[in-house]
């Protein structure tokens, strides 16, 4: 006797399974959802530490009455590394902290990473703004953080 069949006959998972075909077909997952899904597995580095969003001036800063056009800023942290970023319609724009030379990669899916270089002081430009959903992976000597994914 199966551990999920009780004495009233009732199948466990036998229910799990007709839920789960009974909702791919009545509610699927969307194929852009699914696809983006797949590129952020593809691009998940596992000795990466993860630089969590500390600061986003969407959502923490206070709005300027009459401004426009106005760049997002963004801080990210992982342990004592710190990553301020302003992302524009002209690009990206950043320092990392504490200064230091990286590699920064502008990832937004397996076929758009973009690499830009932070100099001595740990400023890095790019002029290519993320278009969708976006991440940056940097490689600072043997160590390399990925901040969080984020909708430009």
């Amino acid at each position: 006797m199966n551990d999920d069949m009780h004495d009233d006959g009732f199948d466990g998972e036998l229910l799990e399974e007709e839920l789960r075909q009974a909702t791919a077909i009545l509610d699927p997952v969307p194929a852009q959802l699914r696809q983006l899904a797949v590129e952020a597995f593809a691009l998940h580095d596992l000795d990466a530490r993860i630089a969590e969003l500390t600061f986003d001036s969407v959502v923490d800063a206070i709005p300027v009455r009459g401004a426009t056009d106005v760049p997002r800023m963004l801080t990210f942290r992982a342990g004592e590394v710190t990553v301020d970023v302003e992302v524009s319609a002209q690009g990206l724009m950043g320092q990392l902290l504490p200064p230091q030379q990286a590699r920064i990669e502008v990832l937004g899916g397996p076929q758009t990473a973009t690499s830009v270089v932070a100099d001595d002081m740990g400023r890095f430009t790019s002029d290519a703004p993320p278009a969708g959903p976006f991440a940056l992976r940097l490689r600072t000597g043997g160590e390399v953080v990925v901040t969080e994914w984020l909708r430009a």
